[in-house]
C-alpha cells in the first residue's frame, strides 16, 4: 500500500472518529435531558421532546441512549486503534482493541444509567416496580438498576486487565527492549579484554612533565 493510500485511509478513520465521538457527546447530552424529566417530570415523559417532531420524550431518550452506545464504542475503537499504530511493539488483537471500547462505553452508559435509576428510586421509588420503557414489556427499573451495577463492575474489571496486558499509547522515545542489556554486556566484556596492571592512562599533562 502506498504512502498516499495510507494517508487517505488515515484521515477517513480520523474523520470516522471525529464525527462518532461528536454524535456520542450529543446523544449523552440528550439522553441526559430526558433523564432530568423523567426524574423531576415524570408525567411529560409522554409528552413530544421538540415539538416540530412527533416524538415522545422518553422515546427520544431511549434512541439517544442507543445512538451514544453505538458511536461511543465506534470511536473509542477507532482511537484505540489509532494510538496502537503509534506503538513500536507487536500490536494487539483486534478483538482486544474492541473489547476494551466496548468495556469503556457499558462502564459510562451503566454508571450514568445506575446514577439515574438510583435517583428515581429516592425522587419516585413506586416506578421501580415499572417497565424502564415504554417500548419494552420488560424489564421493571429496579431490575435494570441491579444490572447496570453489575455491568459496571464486570466492564470496569475488564478495562482494567486489557489496560494491564497491552501497550495502548507510545512510550518516551528510547533504546529498544534489550538494547541496554546488550550495551552493558559489551562493556563489560571490553573491560575483561584489558589486560591486567594496566589502569588509565595519564592525563597528558603527567607525561608533559615526566619528559622534562
Amino acid at each position: 500500500m502506498s504512502v498516499q493510500v495510507q494517508g487517505a485511509v488515515r484521515r477517513r478513520r480520523l474523520t470516522t472518529e471525529a464525527v462518532t465521538v461528536g454524535l456520542a457527546f450529543a446523544a449523552v447530552l440528550g439522553w441526559g435531558s430526558t433523564a432530568l424529566v423523567g426524574s423531576f417530570r415524570g408525567q411529560d415523559l409522554a409528552e413530544h421532546y421538540w415539538q416540530p417532531i412527533p416524538l415522545r420524550t422518553d422515546t427520544s431518550g431511549f434512541i439517544a441512549f442507543l445512538v451514544a452506545a453505538i458511536c461511543l464504542a465506534t470511536s473509542e475503537y477507532l482511537r484505540l486503534r489509532r494510538r496502537r499504530e503509534a506503538v513500536p511493539s507487536r500490536p494487539a488483537d483486534p478483538r482486544a482493541t474492541m473489547a476494551l471500547a466496548v468495556a469503556e462505553t457499558v462502564a459510562v452508559l451503566a454508571t450514568g444509567l445506575f446514577v439515574y435509576l438510583s435517583f428515581n428510586a429516592i425522587t419516585h421509588p413506586e416506578t421501580l416496580l415499572l417497565h424502564v420503557t415504554h417500548l419494552l414489556p420488560w424489564p421493571a427499573e429496579g431490575t435494570v438498576r441491579v444490572e447496570a451495577l453489575l455491568l459496571c463492575g464486570c466492564s470496569v474489571a475488564v478495562w482494567r486487565y486489557l489496560r494491564a496486558r497491552y501497550s495502548w499509547a507510545p512510550g518516551p522515545a528510547g533504546p529498544a527492549p534489550g538494547r541496554d542489556q546488550a550495551a552493558l554486556g559489551q562493556a563489560a566484556l571490553d573491560q575483561d579484554s584489558v589486560p591486567s596492571g594496566t589502569g588509565s592512562l595519564p592525563s597528558p599533562g603527567r607525561i608533559g612533565d615526566r619528559e622534562h
